[in-house]
Order: C-alpha cells, then structure tokens, then sequence
C-alpha cells in the first residue's frame, strides 16, 4: 500500500508508505489524499490532519520521476500537476489544523505539501526546500504561493524559493518555515507535544478561527494564483531543458 490511514483519539494521520521510493507522490498517493480529505470533510470526529512520511530518511521527495518523466508536453503535464494542486487546494482549505510532521527529506513537491500544511514539525536531521529550479521547472502543485502566504518575510520566501537547494532543520526554523524543530523522541511524541494546549479547545473555536485566513484566500483569488502557477510550471515542463535535466537525474539515479 503506497499510504496509510491511521485515526485516534481526533488524529487522523496519512503517512506516505513508499520508502523504498523516498516517499515520492505517485497516482496511488494522490488518490490516498483525496480519500482522506474527502473523510475530513464528511466527518466530524477529527480535531487535526497530520501528514508524514514511512521511516526516519524521507517525508516525501516530491513527484515520482521514474513515473511522472513519461509526462512530455505541456498539456500532459498540466493534468497531472492541476491534479495534485486540487489536492493540496482542498488540503489547504481544510476546516481542521493540518500538520506537517516533517520526519526526514522534505523537497520539491514534498516541500509543496509540507507548505500546504498550517503548521510544519520539523526532526533535527531533516531538510526541505524548493529544489524544482535544478530540473528547470518551478514549483507546479501550489507550493510558490502557499509560501508567500506563510508570514515568512518575503526576501527569505523568494530566495527559498530561487535558491533550489534543501535548508536544514534549524535555518527552517529560523526563516520562518519551520514552526517547530524536534530533537528527541519519536514524531508521535513531538506531535503529541505540539497539540497539547490545542487539543484542550473546542473545535469550533479552530474551525472559525481557520474560517478568517479562508476568508482571506477567497478575496485574494487564491485558488486562482494556484492555478496560474500550475499553467507556468507546465510550459517550463515541455521545455528541452527540463527533460535534459530530467534525464540525467534519472541516469545518475540508476547509478
């Protein structure tokens, strides 16, 4: 099974179980998120959504390229990248706090979901960034935007952003992005430590509270802005550069 679903006490928890592939999004992770969104939304016995990944290295390494490089131009491109974007869309605009828990590599479209996330727990070992840049593309699931509504100053936003390298754990948190690094224990541990004063509140109080910054989103056009990063990043994906860089990710992978 490429995910899991775990739900206790008011924690629903969608790990990412494809390990062996750094975690990385393929259809069957997509359909998983859908699936536990949809669950949110239907039901209303969760206090929180938290997203990880399977085993201590990977939260998620973004789009799978051994899967995704059959993607060649830019309107198969766009069905793929609009796909996951509706996904994190519906993620982002959830009713409930949504976390991040960050247990290892976050990069790429991994970084996209982590920042999708209303809140980022970051393990002292891992790192995240925005690496799209190095196989000559930008961000194309709504990841660019997200980050620009995240608080964090824009000169630390936009150079994440261009720099298209992975930050350690402690500069993550001192730019902004990270809310919180975890140094021992287990992520459950740190979880449960993060929620503590959280969980004693009503949920209507989190609900209404979410309901100010989604107020916020629907003036500002932001499903809008998502999806005009979506239509650049898929013409910067039918580019010979892209499928260039591509390959020789894929070569020096098989190595």
């Amino acid at each position: 099974m490429a995910y899991l679903i775990d739900k206790k006490e008011g924690i629903l928890t969608f790990t990412i179980n494809r390990e062996e592939k750094r975690n990385a999004v393929n259809d069957e992770v997509m359909d998983g998120l859908k699936e536990v969104i949809t669950y949110v939304k239907d039901h209303n016995d969760v206090r929180f959504l938290v997203i990880t990944g399977a085993g201590e290295k990977s939260f998620c390494s973004g789009g799978d390229l051994s899967v995704f490089h059959a993607l060649e131009t830019e309107e198969q491109a766009f069905g793929m990248l609009s796909k996951m974007a509706g996904i994190l869309y519906d993620l982002a605009t959830l009713p409930v706090p949504t976390i991040a828990l960050i247990n290892g590599t976050a990069v790429g479209g991994g970084c996209e979901i982590a920042t999708a996330c209303d809140f980022r727990l970051v393990a002292s070992h891992a790192k995240a960034g925005f690496i799209q840049g190095t196989l000559a593309i930008t961000s194309g699931w709504g990841g660019g935007t997200y980050l620009f509504e995240r608080g964090l100053r824009h000169d630390r936003a936009l150079k994440m952003l261009v720099d298209a390298k992975p930050y350690d754990a402690q500069t993550l948190y001192e730019i902004g992005w990270a809310m919180r690094v975890y140094f021992e224990g287990t992520k459950e541990e740190a979880l449960n430590d993060f929620i503590e004063h959280m969980s004693k509140i009503h949920p209507s109080v989190h609900q209404a509270y979410k309901e100010i910054e989604l107020r916020k989103w629907r003036e500002s056009n932001m499903y809008e802005r998502v999806m005009e990063e979506v239509r650049t990043c898929a013409k910067l994906w039918e580019s010979e550069a892209h499928h260039k860089a591509v390959n020789s990710f894929l070569t020096k992978a098989k190595k």
